[in-house]
């Protein structure tokens, strides 16, 4: 399966738009690196990104948040994306419905409904 490359965050972030966002760490996911989560962001629909190292100007591979997460971009070497992806599917469909609260809606939120959305995520 060839998939785009995946943008790199820095071109995304470049924007003026409000974005909330967050690396969340595996001890937060239960995933073996770092997932990113934001608000709305850029003209693509609701997705992650993992990176096995985070940084604006790190490879990373993007997950749709749906009832069918696919993977729809990756920069990551072929032996990260296989080993990686699963984990990061079945993460964005554990909490799904929470992900796609914050993208649509979390820009709107105060900082402790953001903390409090954070904990409520279920790690894998």
């Amino acid at each position: 399966m060839q998939l785009p490359p995946d943008a790199i965050l820095a071109d995304e972030l470049a924007t003026d738009e409000l974005v909330e966002m967050a690396n969340l760490t595996s001890a937060q996911t239960g995933v073996s690196g770092t997932i990113f989560i934001s608000t709305a962001m850029g003209s693509h629909g609701p997705r992650v990104k993992y990176f096995v190292q985070p940084g604006r100007t790190q490879p990373s591979f993007s997950v749709t948040i749906s009832d069918a997460p696919t993977l729809v971009a990756n920069s990551l070497p072929v032996r990260a994306l296989r080993q990686m992806s699963p984990q990061v599917v079945q993460w964005v469909s554990l909490n799904k419905d929470a992900l796609l609260d914050f993208w649509n809606n979390g820009d709107t939120w105060t900082q402790p409904r953001v903390n409090a959305f954070m904990q409520m995520l279920k790690p894998i």
